[in-house]
């Protein structure tokens, strides 16, 4: 079973940095999920799946992998790119496409 350890991105719900400072360690599934076929229910015999680790460094993650021996794989920290546009550029002079009403 292998862990994937990582930060999470911020939500599209929120506007704010919540829960993006911490390292998550998450298992991979080993089983894949079945459909009931009476009620349609998605269900997992995998109960690794229901863990969730959370950290405040990433060594401590990945120390925590090795001292109990779970296989990992650490994903790099995105970067947010913040774009700058200001309101005032919707009705600027030199446009690349005309505003109209």
């Amino acid at each position: 079973m292998v862990a994937r350890i990582y930060r999470p991105a911020k939500t599209a719900m929120q506007s704010g940095k919540a829960k993006t400072h911490r390292w998550v360690l998450d298992y991979e599934p080993e089983v894949a999920k079945s459909v009931e076929p009476l009620m349609g229910y998605t269900s997992s015999s995998d109960m690794k799946q229901q863990v969730r680790l959370y950290f405040d460094t990433q060594e401590e993650a990945v120390a925590y992998a090795k001292r109990h021996g779970i296989a990992h794989r650490v994903e790099k920290a995105q970067n947010r790119k913040v774009r700058g546009a200001a309101y005032a550029d919707n009705f600027k002079f030199k446009r690349v496409a005309p505003w109209t009403h």
